[in-house]
């Protein structure tokens, strides 16, 4: 479930229920620092604290389960004042600095501040969390002092960390092991038990099941480290890997992962930084699962396996990094439904949409163990198929998904349009599931120009469009496997569609498609950016692909850092919402990919513009999940959206896919040659450089050069028969 709705009820319209997955915002949100190594990742404060300040996604969390709630490092029961903390540039280490406070012993002062500095290193690996606090004394003379951690762990399941409350919860213990370990256990209703294992080195002075204290005298200049680990579920029975030789471990699978990835280098350094970031976070979000790498959706609260997220990162990234989408399709096609199963909106031929291994989630307290409700999952795991091929020519790898392809086919043509009128359509079976199903799942994103909610079955645009782009790569799919009458009606299929979906969704009145039809086959007459995610299936007219470009580009959908997914002439619009008006990198980042397909290449350049000088403004220069819609003021940043999980997998995608759209880039495997199909770079762009672009056996360095409105393309480096060529349309 991905839904954070507002819950403003506009004029004098009937309230729609608050969603029962709503996330509250009920504290100020403070500085964050996220880690995070497959199935484990860390919340923790600018401190590197859990819990010491105010802020509910705290903590260090494994498999859906906040494993530890709490711990705080305190000095003489003081908090320490807080230097520098610095995430390292691949995420792989969190460094703070720290110093003292004064201290006193009544009225006197015993310690003046700055005597002591304290780093505190933490990263994670391997589902242990790692730290360690080297302290050194700066003062000319001896220092005693008290070095204590306290430490906690609720066990919460994430859906309660995100403010569901449960009526029974399990039962949690702590023991003291030995000298210096403790573990922390919960038995759940479920009959699972977790647990955390506290390990500190070296052994504590005290040590109970809530506080480790050293009592230490340091001479002066002495240094001396102290190091602890939370292994989670069983991981303690063996002791962790030392410290630095994790720490050495941990860093070396970060680099090896990115080896045979495309680079970027620009004339521009603060978009080199941006690019830096959002490849270090993408590597961060990506987990080695047992079908390939896959792209968990973003942290605190999406760090699993979603389909739509995934998928849609995939396409982002295709360019340069194929194994993505390749790990993504893998995953989805060993999960893809085999039965009909109401609670979970599971149907044959269905494409997951999001999947918990949680205590709620195996006593299905909420729906998402393996939850199937969402309406455009399946197509955009066709469309992620066959853009894969035509990316990179893997026929091993469709032959080998080619069964669960045409299942999803029979799903788009089946259960997905339950009442056979060419377009599909998505109803939840039961109340537990989520009301909307398309990627604006909030309970109030599809609405009537009058500002009423639509009542289902509710048939999406842009999943037409998804619909219609599926169709199209299948039948190429379908020839190149050798099924040439499968491959004509697939086409004839997609020819069909889009005039049927010309005739159903246009609305001259507002001049772009409608948002969606409800059940009744009524249209939602709403400007929104979903008719731009249209433009990129390529389904729309080249007369109406402009009309919908001018529409996007007005003011009241401009924000002048993006595209809102909301026009501010709609009745249900709200700057602040999470998508009736708010601006989200990776909307805009398909919003341009579909402005390219058409031509609209200085539309393009806007929206990259936008999103690149909203990044500038960002915390080191990462786009978060989603920021408010405000319209752009001299002199001022984007404001962000309190809740917004940062780094979110497709909006650390975004500036990738950008890029794409700027340059026209595309592949033929069969002609072995890179397209550059009316490229252009943006004003803040002199030079790009792409190194190590591969394709089949092949691959070049190329810089891209700005000539005003023009490009120029000098080969650096070839391997193999690779060419190159610009084409102008």
């Amino acid at each position: 479930m991905k839904a954070d709705p507002s819950a403003s009820i506009i004029g004098c319209m009937d309230p729609a229920p608050e969603s029962d997955f709503y996330i509250p915002a009920t504290v100020p949100m403070r500085l964050r620092r996220n880690l995070k190594h497959d199935d484990t990742f860390a919340v923790v404060d600018s401190h590197g604290d859990i819990g010491a300040s105010a802020g509910c996604s705290d903590g260090i969390f494994h498999a859906d389960t906040r494993y530890l709630s709490y711990f705080e490092f305190l000095l003489n029961g003081r908090q320490l004042l807080l230097l520098d903390s610095n995430v390292r540039d691949d995420n792989s280490v969190l460094t703070v600095d720290l110093t003292n406070p004064d201290i006193y012993f009544g009225s006197k002062l015993v310690l003046h501040k700055d005597v002591l500095h304290v780093t505190r290193t933490l990263f994670l690996w391997r589902g242990t969390a790692y730290q360690r606090f080297g302290v050194q004394n700066h003062d000319g003379l001896p220092v005693s002092l008290r070095l204590s951690f306290s430490f906690g762990g609720d066990f919460a399941d994430i859906f309660e960390v995100r403010g569901i409350r449960r009526q029974r919860r399990g039962v949690a213990t702590a023991r003291v092991v030995d000298e210096k370990k403790v573990v922390l256990s919960y038995e759940g209703l479920d009959g699972r038990v977790r647990a955390s294992t506290l390990t500190f080195d070296p052994p504590p002075t005290e040590l109970n099941s809530s506080v480790a204290s050293y009592a230490i005298d340091l001479a002066r200049g002495e240094r001396l480290s102290l190091f602890a680990t939370v292994s989670c579920d069983g991981r303690g029975r063996e002791p962790p890997a030392p410290f630095f030789r994790g720490l050495v471990s941990a860093a070396r699978v970060t680099k090896d992962a990115t080896a045979d990835v495309a680079t970027v280098e620009t004339s521009n350094d603060l978009f080199n930084q941006i690019l830096c970031r959002s490849t270090a976070d993408l590597r961060m979000l990506i987990t080695e699962t047992a079908q390939g790498p896959y792209p968990y959706a973003g942290i605190p609260w999406y760090s699993t396996t979603f389909g739509r997220d995934g998928v849609i990162t995939a396409i982002q990234m295709l360019w340069c990094d194929p194994s993505i989408a390749r790990g993504v399709l893998k995953r989805l096609a060993a999960y893809q439904a085999r039965d009909f199963d109401s609670i979970s909106d599971a149907e044959p031929g269905k494409i997951l949409h999001e999947m918990r291994s949680g205590e709620m989630a195996i006593l299905r307290e909420v729906p998402f163990g393996l939850y199937y409700g969402s309406v455009d999952s399946t197509p955009l795991f066709v469309m992620l198929a066959g853009l894969y091929f035509e990316r990179t020519g893997d026929s091993d790898t469709i032959m080998e998904l080619w069964p669960r392809i045409v299942a999803a086919l029979a799903w788009i043509d089946g259960p997905g349009d339950a009442d056979r009128d060419g377009f599909v359509e998505y109803h939840r079976q039961t109340d537990q599931g989520l009301a909307n199903q398309g990627w604006k799942d909030s309970h109030d994103a599809v609405f009537h120009s009058d500002g009423q909610l639509a009542k289902g079955p509710i048939a999406l645009a842009e999943v037409q469009g998804y619909v219609f782009m599926a169709k199209q790569l299948a039948a190429r799919m379908a020839r190149r496997l050798g099924n040439q009458a499968l491959g004509d009606a697939l086409d004839r299929q997609a020819s069909e569609l889009a005039a049927r979906f010309e005739e159903a969704f246009w609305c001259p009145e507002i001049g772009t498609y409608a948002l969606a039809l409800d059940g009744a086959k009524k249209q939602c007459k709403v400007r929104t950016s979903n008719a731009g995610q249209v433009l990129f299936t390529g389904v729309a007219s080249r007369v109406r692909a402009a009309a919908v470009t001018e529409c996007l580009m007005r003011p009241s959908l401009f924000s002048g850092w993006g595209v809102r997914t909301l026009s501010q002439e709609e009745r249900r619009y709200n700057p602040m919402s999470y998508h009736n008006g708010s601006v989200w990198p990776h909307d805009n980042a398909i919003i341009a990919l579909g402005f390219g397909r058409y031509g609209a290449q200085r539309s393009v350049e806007r929206v990259f513009k936008g999103m690149f000088e909203a990044a500038t403004y960002m915390d080191i220069g990462r786009l978060p999940e989603l920021f408010c819609g405000f319209q752009r003021r001299r002199g001022r940043g984007p404001t962000l959206y309190p809740v917004a999980c940062a780094p979110q997998a497709w909006a650390s995608a975004t500036p990738f896919a950008l890029l794409q759209a700027s340059l026209g880039l595309s592949f033929n495997p069969e002609m072995n040659e890179i397209r550059l199909i009316n490229p252009r770079l943006p004003s803040f762009l002199d030079e790009v450089i792409l190194r190590h672009l591969r394709l089949g056996a092949s691959s070049l360095d190329l810089a891209i050069g700005r000539h005003d409105e023009e490009v120029s393309l000098r080969v650096l480096r070839r391997e193999g028969q690779l060419r190159v060529s610009a084409i102008h349309t």
